[in-house]
């Protein structure tokens, strides 16, 4: 969806606070997308109008996600050219069912489809690890797969390094946030960060991930994450889903997966 305000801008207003974003000078820009700096100085003071095609290299060169460079479409006068398709519509069902396949594939690990904002829009059978004794209000649909994991009432209370974990949760979508202004993911990350405790960063802080330690039922398990996005969609819908795999840290927690899943087989055929 176009914002009113990117509308109201125009392309010139827009370009310059991509610039600015991006920390990009006139210069840099035109060089990388292949125009002049007289000519993209003429497009931010709107004494010209930049073509269709102009503004499609200016979305590149800036990196802009597939929704901000229809939105850069819009402001300069044209239609969006990056369809935006429902997960269910024709368009997309041979990549939701193979999407479904990726994640029975993962097995016996858990695996998830998620949307922006942290919503879940698939998972395999072994994501019964994660809303393992979760509180009902967390469960309703659409699930929400980082509010699930840092709420108190939800995963994070069986997460035994939540300081270490969680800092690197939020700190990822912090960094996503400031790759494209965005008042609801701002707004979501303050409330996830609320859920960690005020513990100050240590001097043995490492500053990247480590291993998810998860209390289950069957003892504690060491899980770290893949993170697959799809680079190349051309389909917004598609462009924003990533998937997030989790992998045995060791093989005690490969065991104890394997077992899960084998009593779920076992219940399944009783």
């Amino acid at each position: 969806m176009v914002t009113t305000a990117t509308a109201r801008n125009g392309i010139g207003a827009e370009l310059k606070r991509w610039r600015r974003i991006r920390r990009l000078s006139q210069l840099e820009l035109a060089g990388r997308a292949g125009t002049t700096q007289r000519h993209l100085s003429f497009i931010e003071s709107g004494r010209s109008r930049p073509g269709r095609a102009v503004v499609i290299r200016l979305g590149e060169a800036l990196g802009l996600p597939l929704r901000q460079r229809n939105d850069l479409l819009v402001a300069a006068g044209y239609a969006p050219v990056f369809a935006e398709s429902g997960l269910d519509d024709a368009a997309l069902r041979p990549v939701r069912a193979a999407l479904e396949e990726i994640l029975r594939g993962h097995l016996p690990y858990p695996a998830l489809v998620v949307a922006p904002y942290g919503r879940v829009v698939a998972t395999n059978a072994a994501v019964e690890l994660f809303t393992e004794d979760a509180a009902p209000a967390l469960l309703g649909p659409p699930l929400n797969m980082f509010r699930l994991m840092l709420h108190p009432d939800g995963m994070a209370r069986r997460v035994r390094n939540l300081d270490e974990w969680g800092r690197h949760v939020v700190e990822n979508l912090r960094a996503h946030a400031r790759r494209g202004p965005d008042p609801r993911l701002d707004a979501y990350v303050a409330e996830l960060a609320g859920y960690l405790p005020d513990t100050p960063v240590g001097p043995d802080h490492l500053g990247f991930s480590v291993p998810l330690r998860l209390g289950s039922r069957d003892g504690e398990l060491r899980l770290i994450s893949a993170l697959t996005s799809f680079a190349t969609a051309t389909d917004v819908t598609l462009a924003e889903l990533h998937l997030e795999a989790f992998l045995p840290a060791d093989a005690a927690t490969a065991d104890l997966l394997r077992a899960r899943a084998l009593r779920g087989r076992c219940r399944g055929a009783g």
